[in-house]
């Protein structure tokens, strides 16, 4: 006699659990799913890596990061499971984990929000973070988001990475302070107004004015707020000039609250990517790309 499981069926129990921390990213979650005690998902686990002889799961302070075999054994298991449920007249839970996803709250609330809403509408669930690129990219390598847009592109090939979108950046300041657009406005017209930047080192001043006047920026910047909101409605006020990207400040262009103080051919472009974590791209995951595809388009 052998007591060998050869055929796994003796593991459904602990496969169904491995598959409720998969999907919710935590052993937490998993447990409120289940109906189970957090130590007994954790045991659980701990017996499936050891009939398995590999971890499935590498522990971190804000939940649990799957493994590029556990991400596998996901994609095959999770559809076979919710039949096997079905059949047996247990459903999975109706309720689906929700996903993950990260950006500077500029772009969650400029487009994020509007081309996610008919989703939540319709059911889906969204946790979103707002923060720093380098931040939330490190949050998605440790598991704690889906996808995120960024505006650093993530080096190496560990994340998957998409072009989402380019976004012009125009210099722009309130017509309050008398600055004629129509003369081509130089450097020099611009030593008295106070600059409005983004951080103390004027990244994107910086970057338009070597690629725009070909010049260097050696000026301290009056006001530095690290949201391209507040800048904007510093401009709007008449604080002074700042540089913005054109679809950030689309309405206030329109009425005039705001003018563009330099017309280009070639504006600064800054590429934003759809950065998600490593694994099998879920359908939840697709469908939010291609809703936040659709809202730049």
């Amino acid at each position: 006699m052998t007591d060998r499981n050869d055929d796994g069926l003796r593991d459904l129990a602990l496969w169904r659990t491995f598959l409720a921390a998969h999907r919710s990213g935590s052993v937490s979650a998993a447990a409120r799913t289940l109906g189970l005690a957090q130590s007994s998902v954790t045991t659980q686990l701990q017996a499936l890596e050891r009939s398995v002889g590999a971890p499935l799961f590498v522990r971190h302070a804000r939940g649990i990061r799957s493994t590029p075999r556990a991400d596998d054994r996901a994609a095959r298991l999770s559809g076979p499971l919710d039949a096997l449920a079905l059949a047996l007249g247990n459903p999975p839970p109706a309720e689906a984990p929700p996903v993950r996803i990260g950006g500077a709250a500029e772009f969650i609330e400029r487009v994020g929000m509007r081309a996610l809403a008919s989703m939540v509408a319709d059911g889906r669930r969204i946790a979103v973070t707002t923060g720093l690129a380098d931040e939330l990219l490190e949050q998605l390598r440790m598991g704690s988001l889906d996808l995120v847009v960024s505006a650093v592109r993530p080096k190496g090939r560990a994340l998957p990475t998409a072009a989402l979108v380019d976004e012009e950046f125009v210099l722009v300041a309130a017509p309050s302070l008398d600055l004629d657009p129509r003369r081509g406005i130089t450097p020099d017209d611009l030593e008295s107004v106070p600059l409005l930047a983004y951080a103390h080192d004027v990244p994107i001043l910086r970057r338009y004015w070597r690629h725009v006047f070909g010049v260097r920026l050696d000026r301290e910047p009056a006001l530095i707020v690290p949201d391209l909101r507040a800048l904007a409605a510093a401009a709007v006020a008449g604080a002074g000039a700042t540089v913005l990207p054109t679809d950030l400040i689309s309405e206030e262009l329109a009425d005039g609250r705001l003018v563009v103080l330099r017309e280009t051919d070639d504006p600064p472009i800054n590429t934003l990517y759809a950065v998600r974590r490593p694994g099998p791209l879920t359908d939840a995951v697709a469908e939010i790309d291609r809703a936040l595809r659709a809202a730049v388009a």
